[in-house]
């Protein structure tokens, strides 16, 4: 995790990388679902995108600093492999609200067959 130490004039702002700051950005779940298939050079990550490589770069950037990714020089190329163990506190954060609207859902369900049964006993 990197910490980063913002001072103004009277307000002392720190903030933290986390894989929640990773996954904030549609860019960033993409690079992360490329990556999940295979580890890739810069270049091939930036290849699957319409925007510029130096916002890939900062794109990568900012999933290394999170611990998303790792990357690793070989020769002149930059290869990028995703650290799948630091998505773990998303998943167990997001399995609470899929447990919550799977609930509702059934919930729901049971209502609709619930309006279904009484209508095919009005007919």
């Amino acid at each position: 995790m990197v910490t980063f130490i913002f001072v103004t004039e009277r307000l002392l702002i720190i903030m933290r990388r986390d894989v929640f700051q990773a996954i904030a950005d549609p860019v960033r779940r993409d690079i992360i679902k490329i990556l999940s298939d295979d580890v890739l050079t810069v270049t091939e990550v930036a290849e699957n995108f319409e925007v510029s490589r130096p916002a890939i770069s900062k794109h990568l950037k900012i999933l290394k600093e999170c611990g998303v990714i790792e990357m690793q020089k070989q020769g002149r190329e930059q290869y990028c492999r995703i650290n799948p163990q630091s998505l773990i506190p998303a998943f167990m954060w997001m399995e609470q609200f899929q447990r919550l609207w799977e609930a509702r859902l059934d919930s729901f369900e049971e209502y609709l067959n619930n309006i279904q049964a009484k209508n095919k006993k009005n007919d």
